[in-house]
């Protein structure tokens, strides 16, 4: 299991939402039949490939039954382990056989094909082959431009979308928690792995307080498709977007529906790879180390300074830093305080911890940072009964956050130095802290002129359409395959 890197929340629970190899998937497949052919005989070769022949003495490889991602997220019964479900469609050699058939095609036929990564998968890589963060992301650039991309960006851009609208939905939800009991506390909403677990176990008692605002990756995916196709001049569709990120979970996210535009036939984000896979497209595919690789620029299209290829960071930890902005927005907005510096306090373990904002010996306002399934499960026994004494909650299903995510680079060698896995993350987290704070405003206002340019009014529709979500309670059918005997 943990081969797959599928994160805790995924894992560690009772009711199916984890299979292990050894399972069947219980969901019911249709195979097609081609008119005309009668099933002759099967045999079986030395290596195992099952052949069959028909009436005729044509041997050909039986046809195997294909279980996708959007079968999978269909069904409430399961997310398995099996890569088999994921390597067609969300994988590094996937990536490779698209960026190969495209080179093949003469420029005009071309896709444009375009990069997203997170700066957390980019802190991993950086340990991993001992080179600082921005030296990582100009050589990361430059060995992907080699294989036939044509933009790389960082997804530093989308999260300051995604943290601006979250801070406007605390205040709005905020705002009429008197007269609505689900508003708050909210939950935040860029981990796939707790949204996945929410949807599978937890239902309508959930949902409702969670954070309808997109995860970085999928306001990255709305932009790419959406403002730089148009940018570009070319249809959504003719766009191949993959995202590098830290956790296989977010596989799962780019496969929803909502976030396919039915309109183009095309998904936001087409592919999502992880830190270890880049690894293994590189080395064991191609056969660079990104060590060799030629620097190049970041795109500047989608960035918050004009600089081309400066690394930025927010403020707040390796998740995101969503408490924090949401904190310090809240404040402002609703008190007129302006806070500085937060001071966190650790609860039963250290991916629990609490922040407070306080006058005269009132407490104005109470977050809390929940990681890793032991806090979640807490925090969900205090919302069914109605106890929980927080206004806002980070929620993040690995312990630890982001940075520990399951999709990191984890092999030993000379460039992560053989180290044990606490020292690993010490040194990730590190090389994340390392970026260069986005200075004050500036994000704000390169966000803002794109946001006005791109959707128009603040909390317009087009706003809505592109920067937030919704979720879907997923009901287990009442069926004897899903009966453990």
């Amino acid at each position: 299991m943990a081969a797959a890197g599928w994160s805790g929340v995924l894992r560690l629970t009772d009711l199916d939402d984890f299979i292990a190899p050894s399972q069947e998937c219980v969901k019911p497949v249709v195979v097609e039949k081609t008119q005309g052919r009668a099933l002759g005989k099967i045999t079986v070769e030395e290596d195992g490939a099952l052949m069959e022949t028909d009436e005729h003495g044509t041997t050909r490889p039986l046809q195997k039954a294909s279980i996708t991602l959007d079968d999978c997220l269909a069904c409430s019964g399961c997310v398995t382990t099996a890569e088999s479900v994921l390597i067609q469609q969300q994988s590094h050699v996937e990536m490779l056989r698209v960026l190969r058939e495209n080179q093949a095609l003469g420029e005009a036929s071309r896709r444009l094909v375009v990069v997203s990564i997170s700066p957390q998968a980019r802190a991993s890589l950086a340990v991993h082959y001992s080179l600082g963060l921005q030296e990582t992301a100009s050589r990361l650039t430059g060995a992907l431009k080699a294989l036939g991309v044509h933009r790389v960006y960082d997804t530093t851009f989308s999260r300051d979308f995604s943290l601006l609208e979250s801070g406007r939905e605390f205040v709005e939800r905020f705002r009429r928690r008197d007269s609505d009991p689900a508003a708050l506390p909210m939950l935040a909403s860029a981990c796939p792995g707790w949204i996945c677990y929410a949807e599978k176990t937890l239902g309508s008692m959930v949902l409702p307080f969670i954070s309808t605002v997109r995860s970085p990756q999928q306001v990255m995916g709305s932009l790419v498709k959406d403002h730089i196709a148009r940018q570009q001049g070319c249809a959504p569709g003719h766009v191949y977007h993959v995202t590098v990120m830290p956790c296989y979970d977010k596989k799962l996210e780019a496969s929803r529906e909502d976030f396919h535009l039915q309109e183009f036939d095309t998904r936001e984000v087409d592919c999502v790879i992880t830190s270890e896979e880049v690894v293994r497209l590189l080395e064991d595919e191609v056969g660079v180390s990104l060590r060799e690789a030629e620097p190049a620029p970041l795109d500047t299209e989608l960035s918050l300074v004009d600089e081309g290829g400066a690394v930025l960071g927010h403020d707040g930890g390796g998740s995101g830093g969503y408490l924090e902005h949401v904190f310090r927005h809240a404040a402002q907005e609703l008190f007129g305080t302006t806070v500085t510096d937060i001071t966190y306090r650790t609860l039963r373990n250290k991916d629990l911890r609490e922040v407070l904002l306080e006058s005269d010996g009132r407490v104005l306002l109470r977050f809390a940072a929940a990681y890793g399934f032991r806090n979640i499960q807490n925090l969900v026994q205090r919302l069914k009964r109605a106890k929980s004494p927080y206004d806002y909650v980070e929620v993040m299903a690995c312990p630890s956050g982001c940075l520990n995510g399951g999709g990191q680079v984890r092999t030993k060698g000379v460039q992560a130095g053989g180290v044990a896995p606490e020292e690993l993350l010490r040194r990730v987290e590190e090389a994340y802290a390392s970026a260069a704070p986005v200075p004050p405003g500036c994000g704000d206002g390169a966000v803002t002129r794109l946001y006005r340019e791109w959707l128009g009014d603040e909390g317009s529709e087009r706003a809505k359409a592109a920067l937030h979500t919704s979720y879907h309670a997923l009901e287990k059918p009442a069926s004897s395959l899903n009966l453990k005997w």
